[in-house]
């Protein structure tokens, strides 16, 4: 076993750190395990953890969790591959092996978001679950998920912004094979990025910004110095995990962390994509996908976050840990049930007791109710006794 593709450096001058080797992977004889792809398993192990330990501790059952976890995941993958080719077709080009090759790189995060939530939401309907505590709890485990996944981009040199010269400024080897024909003017003509990056002039601007500030070290070695939009991204992603585990046993309703996460993913996102040199674009237009998606996500879920806050501070309904629907989901405690749903649980409390019917039909104990006391037996009763009584008085 041996380690590969450890023969370029990766530099951060600001704060004095290089990895003068830094590996793409490990090889075991001919086959490559890439880091990428490690990084991002582990990753989503973790999430999974989080997802359970937080379900273990609200009183859900973790093991459900794992279940949907088993499929959601896969799928997840498959989506974040599919988003990345769709917006990139011209790389891929029906070409079907490079399509299913994901180990260097290309899964678009929001296309295993978008999967994720289709998957959990049909596993709740399939099962019977309350979506929305289950989105909840399950957002923790993604977002840890996207917080370890990002590093798998720093193995692979990639998702990096524009020229930097700022305190966390990245730099990497222009011998990289990744970057060397786009990013070095030697290979690749200012004529032909023209062409390549048509109607994409926010990308194409960054790239020339790049490749108009080469460092070049006093041994000879060339570095591109960029933006670390991965690592913007790493730390953005747990400044909002803080957030979301500090309002959980504070939220109002069930679904306001999923829209945290929503907001608040949104809004970084929408700034990082912009400085990003492999920006996804909607088909002939000059905007990026991903921007696009970011911009909509943070208006409309702060919307309804806004929206579905106050109204549930208005009801002063307590949170259910129901995880399991009843008949008529119990969202009549949060105020979300329907008219007929509020009678259907009403009619099964009344079956459940009797006493309770009997008030709202104002009906005595006695009638009907063979179960219950009659109170004009009691009586004939009691005159019986007196009779008796005056009887053995007379004589």
């Amino acid at each position: 076993m041996s380690l590969w593709g450890n023969d370029t450096a990766v530099r951060f001058p600001g704060i004095g750190l290089e990895i003068p080797n830094l590996p793409r992977g490990i090889a075991i004889g001919s086959f490559q395990i890439a880091f990428y792809g490690v990084v991002i398993a582990f990753g989503m192990m973790m999430g999974l953890v989080m997802a359970r330990w937080k379900a273990k501790k609200t009183g859900q059952d973790d093991n459900i969790y794992f279940d949907c976890a088993l499929w959601a995941i896969p799928l997840s993958v498959i989506g974040a591959r599919i988003y990345e080719v769709v917006f990139d077709w011209e790389s891929y080009q029906w070409d079907f092996w490079k399509i299913i090759n994901i180990r260097n790189g290309g899964l678009a995060i929001y296309g295993g978001i978008i999967v994720a939530f289709l998957s959990v939401f049909t596993f709740c309907h399939i099962k019977k679950l309350r979506y929305t505590l289950m989105a909840d709890t399950a957002i923790l485990g993604l977002i840890l998920g996207q917080i370890i996944g990002r590093w798998g981009n720093f193995f692979n040199r990639e998702a990096f912004g524009k020229y930097s010269d700022g305190f966390l400024a990245m730099q990497i080897d222009l011998s990289e094979k990744n970057l060397s024909y786009i990013y070095n003017p030697a290979l690749c003509s200012e004529a032909t990025l023209r062409t390549m990056y048509e109607g994409k002039e926010n990308v194409l601007n960054n790239i020339l910004e790049i490749r108009n500030n080469i460092v070049t070290l006093a041994d000879g070695r060339q570095f591109i110095q960029v933006h670390p939009t991965f690592l913007y991204e790493s730390l953005w992603n747990l400044f909002i995990l803080c957030i979301m585990l500090w309002v959980w046993p504070r939220k109002k309703f069930n679904g306001e962390i999923i829209l945290i996460y929503l907001a608040g993913y949104g809004f970084g996102r929408f700034f990082i994509e912009n400085i990003r040199t492999d920006q996804l674009f909607i088909w002939g237009t000059g905007l990026a996908a991903s921007q696009v998606l970011s911009a909509l996500l943070f208006v409309v879920a702060t919307s309804l976050l806004i929206f579905f806050r106050i109204r549930a501070v208005k009801l002063g309904i307590p949170v259910s840990m129901e995880l399991i629907r009843s008949k008529a989901d119990k969202n009549m405690k949060n105020g979300n049930a329907s008219v007929s749903e509020e009678k259907e649980v009403k009619e099964e409390e009344k079956k459940e007791n009797p006493e309770e019917k009997r008030k709202e039909d104002g009906t005595s104990p006695g009638e009907d109710d063979p179960g219950g006391d009659d109170p004009r037996k009691d009586d004939s009763e009691g005159a019986e006794e007196s009779t008796e009584k005056s009887n053995e008085e007379k004589e």
